[in-house]
């Protein structure tokens, strides 16, 4: 069918969104919760063969039915985001695990502007990591997750060209042994984000500065380390020689 069954008259600009990927996570559920409704030819197609007005008709539909997409909401990502996507682009990863994926405010901008990258993500969490599992199951098939502990990664040595760790180590009480295993895993590179200041969320059990993550990721095994600073957040580049 080419456009869909016919929409509500209440339709929401689904140009708001991660388009592809909200609408994969919704077809991913819809998969294991018929309430949801989705038509079973938008359901089991193959993503990549709907239309633009398929993929909108998708999101419109969930959104009228009350299901929670908003964590795939288009937004200027931070600036510490679009640093490490730079980084990404010269380094040309084919495989990247992504450490702490959260509810996506690094992994769905990843997803979108670099869809040509294998990526594995990983979260403590099994609820975020059950949406990340939706949006595979929905049709991205470069994206697998899995629940798991950064101080105990389930990974061979060197399973991923990189590793990028963004806004987590400074939550992990064992932090040296969380570089560890991501030097561990890593072929190539292990990127970093942490806060430059103090803050006052609760959560974090740590403040790095420099010279401290540059001898912890010496310590993890990596060769060396490149340093930058964008808006109380430091950024480490560790080159992994294996």
């Amino acid at each position: 069918m080419a456009g869909g069954p016919a929409r509500s008259e209440t339709v929401t600009d689904s140009r708001n969104y991660y388009q592809r990927l909200a609408a994969a996570f919704v077809r991913g559920r819809a998969a294991l919760d018929p309430a949801i409704g989705l038509p079973a030819e938008l359901r089991d197609a193959e993503l990549d063969d709907l239309s633009p007005q398929q993929i909108a008709w998708i999101i419109d539909h969930a959104i009228g039915i009350g299901l929670r997409i908003h964590k795939f909401k288009r937004t200027v990502p931070l600036r510490r985001v679009q640093r490490v996507l730079g980084i990404l682009r010269r380094l040309v990863p084919g495989k990247l695990l992504d450490v702490g994926s959260g509810r996506g405010a690094f992994l769905w901008p990843l997803l979108e502007e670099l869809p040509g990258i294998s990526v594995t993500a990983i979260d403590r969490r099994a609820d975020r990591v059950a949406d990340i599992a939706a949006v595979r199951a929905g049709g991205v098939r470069n994206l697998t997750t899995a629940v798991a502990d950064a101080t105990r990664l389930g990974f061979a040595d060197g399973s991923f060209d990189g590793v990028t760790f963004l806004e987590v180590l400074e939550h992990i009480p064992d932090a040296n042994a969380a570089l560890r295993e991501a030097v561990r895993v890593a072929r190539r590179f292990v990127i970093l984000s942490v806060p430059s200041k103090a803050d006052d969320n609760p959560e974090h059990i740590h403040l790095f500065d420099e010279p401290a993550l540059e001898r912890m990721l010496e310590e993890a095994g990596a060769r060396r380390a490149n340093f930058d600073y964008v808006l109380n957040h430091l950024i480490a580049v560790a080159r992994v020689e294996k």
